[in-house]
């Protein structure tokens, strides 16, 4: 299992797993997870009174960034594949959710879960991002943190 946002590090890691899936004759699977933005300083969703009126634009909007998302991780597997891939059964998922929560519940059953180091993140300093942090300590799986490479 493999998690993509379109970030280098995140291609890295598609890479890294496509490469060992095929190794192994396994099925890869990739997890593309998505949020809606939320105003700066709303703690989340639950706590946030939508007025009934813009329920269906919002479902709109759900929409729109569900088939996005379907788009980018398409785009992402179209950049990685090469022709030793084919014999790669590949599945995706993509899903509205935390990223991290996202990858470790999906990982059940995994027998390896891949993740870049970082994302898209705001601290480039750092050398972990935070899902692949909370991927490392929660995942029922191996974890397989893997750097974009230089440049």
């Amino acid at each position: 299992m493999v998690g993509v946002d379109g970030s280098a590090g995140a291609r890295e890691a598609l890479r890294f797993a496509l490469a060992e899936a095929r190794l192994r004759g396994a099925v890869l699977e990739t997890v593309l997870a998505w949020e809606l933005p939320l105003y700066e300083g709303v703690p989340g969703p639950f706590l946030v009174e939508i007025p009934g009126e813009l329920v269906p634009p919002l479902e709109e909007a759900r929409a729109v960034l569900q088939a996005g998302a379907e788009r980018r991780l398409d785009a992402e597997l179209e950049a990685v594949l090469d022709d030793a891939d084919a014999s790669v059964e590949i599945h995706c998922l993509v899903v509205e959710a935390a990223p991290a929560a996202a990858l470790v519940g999906a990982a059940q059953g995994a027998d390896l879960l891949v993740v870049g180091s970082r994302g898209h993140g705001g601290f480039r300093g750092l050398l972990l991002g935070s899902v692949s942090q909370r991927c490392a300590r929660s995942a029922p799986c191996p974890v397989a943190i893997v750097r974009a490479r230089p440049g």
